[in-house]
């Protein structure tokens, strides 16, 4: 079996029973954009807190 197949499979045994199908797609785009993040950062490298902090600190309040 793919290994799509499996995450759904997965995903769903970890779902209500009770769930609707917007549950599904929800739940289903949020594990996608993970993953995409987490390829993202594979490939172009992460940046340090200190560095985020740095550049997002006109939009903090301490």
């Amino acid at each position: 079996m793919s290994q799509t197949k499996e995450q759904i499979k997965t995903l769903l045994s970890k779902l209500p029973e009770d769930c609707s199908l917007e549950d599904v797609q929800y739940h289903l785009y949020v594990l996608e954009k993970v993953r995409q993040g987490l390829q993202v950062a594979d490939t172009e490298g992460v940046i340090s807190q200190q560095e985020v902090e740095k550049r997002l600190s006109k939009w903090l309040i301490e």
